[in-house]
C-alpha cells in the first residue's frame, strides 16, 4: 500500500525504523521464534514509561508469542508519520493534535484508547519578569512551541478567546528541548508546553502562566494502532490497552512511587514528576465517537489557519474496541 507522508524532515529516524521494520513481522500459526511489535513512544508518555520500566507487556504477551520493541520520538508528529509508512505497529499517548494532521494526511490509523482530559497539563508560559500579562499581549511577539502539539491548538485557542488570530504572533516551531533552550536565553518571548517538561520549567526556572487549557483545550492524548496491525493482531491490542489502563490507575494511586520508578527514566526528580502527574488525568478508556467534537473544533481551527491542506471529518475514522482480554 502506498501511504503518503507527512513531509516533516525525520526521514532518517523512519528510515532507522524501516531498516528495523523490514524483518519484524508477526507470526500466522506456530512459529519457531516470537513476533513483535513494534511501539512508539514520546518523553511524555507515561503509563507506557511506566509498562517499559515495569516489563509488563514482555509478561502479558508471552502467552500470545509476541514481544514488544521499543522505539522513543522527540514529538508525536513524526511517531505517527512512522505508525503511517508501516514503521512502527502501535503508537503511546499523542496530543489530541497529532492526528487530525495524520488524517489529513490520509493515514490508515486507528484510534486505540483514549485518556479523559488533562487541560491544566499544557501552558503558556513567560519568564518570570516579563512585561507580558495577559494573552492578548502577545500581539507581535515570538512563541515557540512543538508544531501539531496539543500545545499548538491551545495557543490557536487561547489567541483566539483574546481576539487575536495566529497570524498575529510569529510561531517559533521547536521540540521541548530547544524551546526550553530558546526561552530561557531570551530567543522567544513565550513558550507553549506540557507536562512534564511544564512542571520541569515551573520548578527550575522563573516562569509564570499566562494560560493553561482550562475551559478552552481540553487535552485528551490518545494511543492508536495501524490500521493493518488493528485488524490483523486485536488480540494483543487489547492486552495493550488492559496493561494502561492498569498502569494509569497505579500512577495515580501510587504518585510517589511512580515518580520514583520515572526518575530515573525521565532525568527528572520526584517532585516534578509528581507534580505533572498530579495534572495529568491518566484515565485510559476506549474512544467513542460522540468524544471526538473537539477533534472536530481542532481540524476546523487549523484548517481556518490554513494549518492543514483540507478539511476533514473527524468522526471519519476507525475506533477499536477492547473488549474483555481474558
Amino acid at each position: 500500500m502506498n501511504r503518503k507522508s507527512f513531509n516533516i524532515g525525520r526521514r532518517t529516524a523512519v528510515a532507522a525504523l524501516g531498516a528495523f521494520g523490514a524483518g519484524a513481522v508477526w507470526a500466522q500459526g506456530a512459529t519457531p521464534r516470537p513476533a513483535v511489535v513494534r511501539l512508539g513512544y514520546q518523553k511524555s508518555s507515561t503509563l507506557t514509561a511506566v509498562l517499559k520500566a515495569q516489563g509488563t507487556l514482555e509478561q502479558r504477551l508471552a502467552p500470545l508469542h509476541v514481544v514488544p520493541s521499543w522505539h522513543e520520538f522527540t514529538s508525536g508528529l513524526p511517531l505517527l508519520e512512522a505508525l503511517n509508512l508501516d514503521n512502527l505497529d502501535f503508537s503511546a499517548d499523542v496530543a489530541d493534535t497529532v492526528p487530525v494532521f495524520a488524517q489529513a494526511a490520509g493515514a490508515a490509523l486507528t484510534f486505540v484508547a483514549q485518556e479523559a482530559p488533562s487541560p491544566t497539563a499544557q501552558a503558556i508560559l513567560v519568564r518570570e519578569d516579563s512585561p507580558l500579562r495577559r494573552v492578548a499581549d502577545l500581539k507581535g511577539k515570538k512563541v515557540g512551541f512543538a508544531k501539531a502539539a496539543g500545545a499548538h491548538y491551545l495557543l490557536i485557542a487561547a489567541l483566539e478567546k483574546a481576539g487575536l488570530s495566529f497570524r498575529d504572533i510569529e510561531p517559533a516551531y521547536l521540540t521541548p528541548a530547544d524551546g526550553r533552550a530558546a526561552f530561557e536565553r531570551g530567543a522567544i518571548d513565550a513558550w507553549v508546553v506540557w507536562d512534564p517538561f511544564l512542571a520541569a520549567a515551573e520548578r527550575q526556572a522563573k516562569v509564570r502562566v499566562l494560560a493553561d487549557g482550562t475551559g478552552i483545550a481540553q487535552y485528551q492524548r490518545y494511543y492508536l494502532a495501524s490500521t493493518r496491525f488493528a485488524k490483523a493482531r486485536p488480540d494483543v491490542l487489547r492486552v495493550v490497552y488492559a496493561e494502561l489502563e492498569k498502569a494509569g490507575r497505579w500512577v495515580k494511586q501510587n504518585p510517589k512511587d511512580a515518580a520514583a520508578l520515572l526518575s530515573p527514566v525521565w532525568g527528572l526528580d520526584t517532585a516534578t514528576i509528581e507534580q505533572a502527574n498530579a495534572r495529568r488525568s491518566y484515565a485510559v478508556r476506549p474512544v467513542r465517537a460522540e468524544a471526538l467534537a473537539e477533534q472536530q473544533r481542532i481540524a476546523d481551527a487549523f484548517f481556518a489557519e490554513k494549518l492543514l491542506p483540507r478539511k476533514i471529518n473527524a468522526l471519519d475514522v476507525a475506533l477499536f474496541q477492547p473488549g474483555s482480554t481474558s
